[in-house]
């Protein structure tokens, strides 16, 4: 155990013991508190140990319901993972922040000019200030970008740096992070929720507002569009909702007004770089990449990615296109280059270096190697490539065995590998498990290229290790986050993103294009969402009937059941289910019943399909407003908890099933009323309609087509009516006649019935109609010419026939036919859409999952 200094903490009587030896944040000296340490703390002994934890799990619900998530790469359990959030930031003052900006400015600049020699003229390397090995050895360096970085003030447009405090009390660089950048929207969203949690500590506190640099950063690209471009479209390159950090590519493009794309949604014609829309080929003019940049080319670069854009790079090299952070960037991340930046700044800046690096040797010098060699139990040992097994290597952890292994590697590829000092990083208070505590903490700040200067966030992303005395904070690792403080003498106010004009104007709205990857999911989100309500509808009568059958004992319960049961199986999929090859589900269904509910590795469950709702929504999350995102996460996260977690009975699994119900229902209103009727909407309501008219389909096939007796079809028809949510407006119309011809009447031929297969018919074609077309106009798309064909067969029906009882008894033959030639065509029109609307590139998951932009 490290030694440790205790210093009194009013806040719940508890003690915040500081490690002897390690600088701590919120003592200077003299186990005294900084002032506005202080200050702060005194405000949280005010609130106490029980408000706070409140105020903790306050935030933590706020970051759920905003789908605030970090994927984690080999998590079994689940494709997210919550951010979790400590409720005590880091404060930092302004003169102390005043020397870690300019620090930090200086350092982007600097990287920036060796950025620009490496894939241009090269004179460092020539003249023998960056080996050659050191910068031809690392993966980072792609021969295929030389010479393709056109002019312009600050090519290294975003970038990021770890930032630690040693024993003492300095700053130092643990890693520069040039490639893709991850972490300023959760900065963000960490700032929004703390505002929140805490709102009277933090307007008193007097604390650096975030909204400017991100001002700074879309203006930033925007200005780096090439020709000049007044009103350039940016987007936003992620690998997909299975990247670790896909939340944030998400929430940026929704906050700055970027579109999402993924590689599949860009293409290359005539030299240009094109979006892919449903309403045609749109020009783009900045990417801001969360890819890899070797994934980003398969054309000249990695050539098996199914992440990039074939040609992406000869459009970069004939300055059609502007790429942020350019490709090659990654040879700035190569940890050998913190030996040679001291000596780079005097020579290209002409000044010492302000933020000194953790001291670091490359092996690739005789002498250097020597040292590490000598010093090996004392050092961190680092590949300085990624493909290597990107971590550190703390040598005096290793066996003997282990060490020999090691250092043999280093010995016959020195070139590949660093030694750096092993430092213990500052600590500060952190929120565990209800009592304040010491943990060692990295602050990741932000800068971005604003014309030919850098802005940098006041403040950034900090982490702090879970366990004491661990320095590793990783996300990866079960780090938490911390939002940081950088305090200011006055009231800051706030920036707004929003463009002010000198006067009063109208201008142009202008539609965002909806990628075709888009419309997919949004598509399916309205497909999965009525296929989890028809399941969830039927699944609710069939309990209510089986509790019936027990109370009453009435046979005809029994033989009504004998066709709901086989009608739940048809409705959802879910074979054999109950069918005559499992008699035996009939006599005890509750098994059958509640694996339709709970079980998520079986496809048609209610379970799996709330799952595959939820991730179509996932992967679109960028356009849905907060609250419909709230209902989502509602309706995954209560399905999850509340059901697939607990052992449930048939009475829980019904009120379960009404809560499902108003989950479904406020999604419904939420989109009904909050988004415009343009491709978006048609797209997820052209999904809903599809859907629906196909479960109703089923639902009918399997029921009401076969020939009752009368007892048992009025029960049948009851079942029917009620599963569809149309037994009041049955009543309300027909009074206490319950006869087939008018139940079809009502669900396949009524247009003002919004349950009806003809109301989902007209819908449909209503929406086919609207969808964006080529340029021939004079004749009918073929989804127009099937959705004509089916809306006119089936208003062409006579309920009267289509109930006419078969002399050889059975089923309604007429009926039968109209009803499977309807699912015939309507299985079409889906294929149809899907042909014309969703021909995107199908990006492996195994891809996504082998890049990594950035690790927080």
């Amino acid at each position: 155990m490290p030694d440790c200094n205790s210093s009194v903490n009013d806040f719940g009587k508890q003690y915040y013991a500081t490690q002897l030896g390690i600088y701590d944040e919120m003592y200077a000296a003299n186990n005294k508190a900084l002032p506005y340490w202080e200050r702060f703390m005194d405000a949280l002994d005010v609130m106490g140990t029980e408000k706070l934890e409140q105020r903790r799990r306050e935030a933590q619900r706020l970051l759920r319901e905003n789908g605030v998530t970090y994927n984690v790469y080999g998590d079994s359990q689940k494709l997210t993972r919550p951010w979790q959030l400590d409720p005590i930031p880091l404060l930092i003052s302004s003169e102390e922040w005043q020397a870690i900006e300019a620090g930090l400015k200086q350092r982007a600049e600097l990287l920036n000019l060796i950025l620009k020699d490496i894939y241009g003229n090269q004179l460092l390397l020539k003249k023998g200030l960056l080996p050659v090995e050191l910068i031809f050895g690392h993966d980072g360096f792609l021969q295929p970008c030389v010479g393709a970085l056109k002019n312009q003030p600050q090519h290294l447009t975003f970038y990021a740096a770890n930032l630690a405090r040693g024993p003492n009390g300095r700053m130092w660089v643990l890693d520069d992070r040039t490639q893709a950048p991850s972490g300023s929207g959760y900065a963000l969203e960490n700032r929004t929720v703390m505002t929140r949690v805490l709102p009277d500590i933090f307007r008193e506190t007097n604390v650096h507002r975030l909204s400017g640099f991100f001002k700074s950063l879309y203006k930033g690209l925007a200005g780096i569009a090439p020709h000049n471009k007044d009103d350039p479209r940016v987007v936003i390159l992620t690998p997909g909702p299975l990247n670790e950090t896909y939340f944030e590519h998400a929430y940026l493009a929704a906050y700055l007004g970027f579109t999402l794309v993924q590689g599949g949604d860009l293409t290359v014609r005539d030299s240009r770089v094109w979006l892919k829309s449903l309403s045609g080929l749109q020009a783009v003019d900045v990417i801001l990449r969360r890819v890899d940049d070797s994934f980003c080319d398969p054309l000249e670069l990695r050539s098996i990615s199914q992440l990039g854009v074939a040609g992406l790079l000869e459009v970069v090299r004939r300055g059609n296109v502007a790429i942020a952070n350019p490709l090659g960037s990654s040879i700035l991340e190569n940890p050998a280059l913190l030996a040679f930046l001291p000596g780079l700044a005097r020579y290209l800046l002409n000044e010492e270096l302000k933020l000194p690096s953790i001291a670091t040797w490359w092996c690739g010098q005789r002498r250097e190697r020597d040292f590490v060699l000598k010093n090996f139990d004392r050092l961190v040992i680092k590949p300085i490539n990624r493909s290597l097994g990107y971590h550190a290597v703390f040598t005096g952890l290793l066996s003997n065995k282990e060490k020999e292994q090691l250092r043999n590697l280093v010995i016959s590829k020195p070139h590949l590998f660093i030694g750096q000092e092993q430092v213990s990083f500052s600590t500060l208070p952190a929120f565990i498990d209800q009592h304040i505590e010491a943990r060692n903490a990295v602050i990741r700040s932000f800068v971005v290229a604003n014309g030919d200067d850098y802005s940098v966030m006041p403040g950034g992303l900090t982490r702090v290790s879970r366990q004491k005395d661990s320095i590793v904070v990783s996300n990866q690792a079960g780090g938490i986050s911390k939002d940081t403080w950088v305090l200011t003498p006055e009231p800051e106010r706030s920036v707004s993103l929003w463009s002010q004009p000198k006067h009063n104007q109208l201008i142009n709205a202008t539609d965002e294009p909806l990628t075709s990857r888009s419309a997919d999911n949004l598509f399916w989100v309205g497909r999965y969402l009525e296929r989890i309500e028809a399941a969830t509808r039927l699944l609710r009568t069939v309990l209510l009937k089986l509790r019936e059958s027990l109370e009453f004992k009435d046979p005809s319960d029994k033989e009504c059941l004998r066709f709901l049961l086989p009608a739940l199986t048809q409705v959802t999929g879910t074979f054999p289910g109950f069918t005559k090859l499992q008699e035996h589900l009939f006599q005890m269904p509750y098994a059958e019943l509640l694996s339709l509910a709970k079980d998520s590795q079986r496809k048609g469950t209610l379970a799996a399909n709330i799952q595959a709702f939820s991730q179509a929504a996932f992967s679109i999350r960028d356009l849905w407003s907060q609250d419909t995102w709230r209902s989502v996460d509602n309706i995954e996260r209560r399905w999850q908890q509340k059901v697939i977690k607990n052992e449930i009975n048939a009475e829980q699994l019904q009120k379960h099933l009404d809560d499902l119900i108003t989950g479904i229902v406020a999604f419904s209103g939420l989109t009904s009323e909050s988004m415009t009727r343009e491709a978006a909407w048609l797209m997820l309501d052209s999904g809903r309609r599809l859907e629906r008219a196909l479960g109703l389909i089923a639902l009918l096939r399997s029921t009401v087509v076969f020939q009752h007796d009368d007892a048992i079809q009025n029960q049948v028809l009851e079942a029917v009516l009620v599963s569809t949510d149309s037994l009041t407006i049955y009543q309300r119309r027909y009074r206490s006649f319950i006869q087939l011809p008018l139940v079809l009447e009502l669900l396949l031929l009524d247009e003002t019935h919004p349950r009806s297969v003809a109301y989902q018919l007209h819908q449909l074609s209503t929406h086919i109609s609207a969808l964006p077309r080529g340029n021939d106009k004079n004749h009918l798309s073929e989804e127009e010419r099937v959705i004509l064909k089916v809306y006119t067969d089936l208003r062409l029906c006579n309920v009267l026939e289509l109930s006419q009882a078969n002399q050889d008894g059975g089923i309604y033959t007429n009926l039968e036919s109209v009803l499977s030639n309807t699912a015939t065509l309507l299985w079409r029109i889906a294929e149809v859409i899907a042909e014309t609307y969703f021909s995107h590139s199908q990006t492996s998951q195994l891809m996504m999952l082998n890049t990594r932009e950035d690790e927080l």
